[in-house]
């Protein structure tokens, strides 16, 4: 296939699907640090996996009470409202809204005390009060010893360092995003295990909460709620949401890959398991998935983490910047004034020579919002390079430095995990990015293959079908629903193509 060419690519059989037409649909929210969507999912034998969006809103920080935190009451008024679009859809057509999963970013909590009522207005990863805390954290359990329970990386705004910042933890419970949203539905209180791995509080081998930890620093052991798999049902809508929403009163909701990037890599089209992925959005997520965690003092040193997957198996990662540059950047030209169609300024990117300047693209110093143009030109200067002061430069360099940091990291990823892969598949909002796609193929020598874009919902959804009988296998089975209805664009590098075009190797 030619660079850019775009393929689809349905399996040789579709025998996961037990009946080829149906009634039965899926709600999926699926919810990122910047916007949030309700979609309806439908599954066939013949077309894969469809979605509908329901409801888009906007999701974002606030200052608030001294604090970056999450605008939490409109974020939930927005699901009830998407919720009860997607009921009134599916009741239009003739379909019954089966389940909802729930899928967000990691981290980030509400604290709810016996009485069901959230005590604060949860906190954004982004704010910086768990700076403060690592420290204290790390005199109490050594970096090392975290890593070889948890295999968790060492990110400041983990949840473990969050909850060290918390003044008063008596009398309530910390809810991850996605499962407080599932309490406010159904008032049962459950933890999903993908998004558990992401707190530095659980075990990666047993699957358990490292209650040793929660001792250590001298949290309740109860902080957590207990555990549950996706797959699992969470419980059913409570009847004021029933009232609200218009949904049946057998309608459930299903713990998903509440992780985000769970949900994602669930839905990574792959034909074999010898592939890496990069889950590309707000931030980047790239590694291999692995059948258990590896919990070594080099894969701790590079940074890598063993976070939960579907089915039980291990995403083996690093965070990477992401699109989150280029967003803010386009944010702050916004402001000046300047208002250039994102596809008009990746052209513009793409004409100028490579080998331009680049920076780490996910070093902290980028993490919270700000002038972002100019904090790339000064992590630039750092280097002892100029960034010219034009936006296409600007754009160049971020793309430049993810497809480099990309790189790098598929590198240590092959080199602690003794396993080597041959295809690099892109989903989520950067697999549009046809600069950034091509970048990527450019700098680690593999072949790209880009989509889907929602593939978070489509994991979502799927788990959900197969919870309710209607889908059977394993990922396997479930990635190629994923691939039948969804058109594939590989990417080769440069450097291939011209050893091709030219007879060369």
């Amino acid at each position: 296939m030619n660079n850019g060419t775009t393929t689809s690519t349905a399996p040789a059989h579709a025998g996961a699907v037990s009946s080829p037409q149906t009634n039965q649909v899926f709600a999926a929210i699926d919810i990122g640090a910047s916007s949030g969507r309700v979609m309806l999912g439908r599954v066939s034998s013949v077309s894969g996996v469809s979605l509908e969006t329901i409801h888009r809103f906007p999701n974002g920080v606030l200052e608030l009470d001294g604090g970056l935190r999450w605008d939490f009451d409109a974020l939930f008024a927005e699901v009830l409202k998407g919720l009860t679009a997607a009921a009134a859809v599916a009741a239009s057509n003739g379909e019954r809204i089966v389940s909802i999963g729930i899928d967000t970013w990691a981290v980030d909590y509400g604290l709810v005390n016996d009485a069901g009522d959230l005590t604060s207005v949860p906190f954004s990863y982004r704010d910086e009060r768990s700076r403060a805390t690592v420290q204290r954290v790390h005199a109490a359990i050594p970096p090392e010893e975290l890593y070889a329970t948890t295999g968790l990386q060492f990110l400041q705004f983990n949840t473990l360092y969050q909850l060290a910042a918390e003044p008063n933890l008596d009398g309530v419970q910390a809810l991850l995003i996605p499962d407080l949203i599932a309490f406010l539905l159904t008032g049962e209180r459950r933890t999903e295990t993908t998004n558990a791995s992401t707190t530095g509080l659980f075990d990666a081998v047993a699957g358990q909460w490292a209650t040793d930890f929660l001792d250590a620093l001298r949290l309740p052991r109860d902080i957590f709620p207990p555990l549950i798999q996706p797959g699992e049902t969470v419980g059913t809508l409570l009847p004021g949401i029933l009232e609200q929403t218009g949904l049946a009163a057998d309608t459930t909701v299903v713990a998903v890959g509440s992780h985000d990037t769970a949900s994602a890599v669930a839905a990574v089209p792959a034909e074999d398991q010898d592939f890496a992925y990069i889950s590309s959005g707000t931030w980047s997520l790239v590694g291999v998935e692995l059948d258990k965690p590896v919990l070594t003092e080099a894969s701790r040193k590079a940074n890598f983490t063993n976070e939960r997957g579907v089915d039980g198996t291990i995403r083996y990662l690093r965070n990477v910047g992401g699109l989150w540059l280029l967003s803010e950047c386009q944010r702050a030209w916004a402001a000046e004034g300047y208002m250039q169609a994102l596809p008009a300024l990746l052209d513009s990117a793409a004409a100028l020579p490579a080998g331009g300047p680049q920076i780490n693209a996910d070093d902290p110093s980028f993490t919270a919002p700000d002038n972002m143009p100019d904090r790339i030109r000064s992590a630039v200067r750092n280097t002892g390079a100029v960034l010219p002061d034009r936006p296409a430069a600007v754009v160049r360099c971020i793309m430049d430095s993810l497809a480099a940091g990309y790189a790098r990291t598929l590198a240590d990823a092959e080199r602690l995990t003794g396993r080597s892969t041959s295809v690099v598949h892109i989903v989520g909002g950067g697999s549009q990015n046809r600069l950034l796609c091509q970048l990527t193929a450019d700098a680690t020598g593999k072949p790209v293959i880009a989509g889907p874009v929602e593939a978070t919902a489509l994991g979502n959804v799927l788990v959900q079908a197969r919870a309710a009988g209607l889908v059977a296998g394993g990922l396997a089975e479930l990635r190629e629903l994923v691939a039948a209805g969804t058109d594939l664009v590989q990417y080769r590098s440069s450097k291939e193509l011209v050893a091709q075009e030219t007879g060369t190797s």
